[in-house]
């Protein structure tokens, strides 16, 4: 599903965010990625759904070198993917049941199913009563709540996620880590970046850590060999 071949990311002031970053995330898989502030995470995910292009290397997501799709192309990478940013990223002049119910009208849902998916969802993460005010009004953990529920709510076969549980209590961040889970049991790719080592250890899915850029501990499971051809 996620395969990186000897990537190295430069950004134009010079700075070397990934350096010679290889692994694999196989399809169904359950994967954290850990490290400290800028080892490199959120470059990593910025890679996958194509904000940035790799300065050297392969990124291959789907089937699809990311390098290669043409504009028209991005479009529907995206909409495969369900990414939870960690600044949120809602619409404030909407609802935030029109923040959810906007990823199913981009993705082409028949409107008559998107009321019931969306209020399913929100009443998931615990917000059905909050659906009709504005993320404006909400705190940051909620806001962090609706952000899941966007990226959840078409069921994308491929979730990402950028430190999703960082606002969130204890129980509640237990509560979306479960519906991570239940989402990967029905198929789903799952890759999260997370600093909540316990819960990622009490969980027990594989854990990729990075450092300044560079993959440190690799599992077993992401070790599948990578060569140029494949890419």
């Amino acid at each position: 599903m996620i395969r990186f071949h000897n990537v190295h990311l430069r950004y134009p002031t010079g700075y070397e965010a990934l350096k010679g970053v290889s692994f694999t995330v196989p399809r169904g898989g359950f994967h954290f990625l850990t490290g400290h502030s800028g080892a490199g995470k959120s470059s990593v995910l910025k890679l996958i759904y194509r904000a940035e292009l790799p300065s050297e290397g392969g990124v291959v997501v789907d089937g699809r070198n990311v390098e290669r799709l043409t504009p028209k192309q991005i479009p529907l990478l995206r909409r495969g993917i369900g990414v939870i940013f960690q600044d949120y990223k809602l619409l404030y002049d909407r609802s935030v049941f029109e923040n959810v119910a906007l990823a199913m009208e981009v993705a082409g849902h028949p409107m008559d199913k998107i009321p019931g998916q969306v209020q399913r969802t929100l009443e998931y993460v615990g917000l059905k009563d909050r659906m009709h005010l504005s993320p404006i009004a909400l705190s940051g953990g909620e806001q962090q709540r609706v952000a899941i529920a966007r990226a959840i709510v078409n069921r994308p076969p491929l979730i990402i996620a950028d430190e999703p549980t960082g606002n969130l209590d204890k129980p509640m961040a237990r509560r979306i880590f479960d519906l991570f889970t239940a989402l990967h049991q029905s198929g789903a790719t799952v890759l999260i970046v997370s600093h909540d080592l316990d819960l990622v250890a009490e969980l027990g899915f594989p854990q990729i850590d990075m450092a300044d850029g560079r993959i440190t501990q690799l599992p077993a499971s992401t070790r599948v060999p990578l060569t140029p051809a494949t890419l």
